[in-house]
C-alpha cells in the first residue's frame, strides 16, 4: 500500500456520517460510512452549486447535498437523475479498521 494514506480509524466516522480531510489546496475530502460499515471518499464539494457534501445526509450509498437536496451516489460520485453532474472520487480502503486514501 506504498500509494495510500492512512487517514483515521472506521470508528472516528459516525455511521451513516461522514469525515472531512482538510487539504492546503482547498479540494477537501469527505470521507462517508454507510450503515454497513462501508467507506467511500468524494470531494467535498457538491456539482450543482459547491455544497459541502459531509454535511449532508447518509442514506444507503448515497448522500444528499444539505443546500439543494442532489443525491450523489458515493460509490461514483455521479448525482442522480434527473440532475446531472459529477463530485470526483477518491479511492479508499480500510485495513485493519484504518481508513486510507489513495491520494495523488
Amino acid at each position: 500500500m506504498s500509494n495510500w494514506t492512512a487517514i483515521c480509524a472506521l470508528e472516528d466516522i459516525p455511521v451513516l456520517g461522514s469525515r472531512v480531510l482538510l487539504r492546503e489546496d482547498g479540494n477537501n475530502i469527505a470521507i462517508f460510512r454507510t450503515g454497513s460499515d462501508e467507506v467511500f471518499a468524494l470531494r467535498d464539494r457538491c456539482p450543482h452549486k459547491a455544497g459541502p457534501l459531509s454535511q449532508g445526509i447518509v442514506h444507503g450509498k448515497t448522500v444528499t447535498c444539505p443546500l439543494h437536496s442532489w443525491n450523489i451516489d458515493l460509490d461514483s460520485g455521479e448525482a442522480q437523475a434527473p440532475d446531472v453532474g459529477c463530485a470526483p472520487k477518491i479511492t479508499c480502503s480500510v485495513q485493519g479498521g484504518i481508513v486510507h486514501l489513495q491520494l495523488a
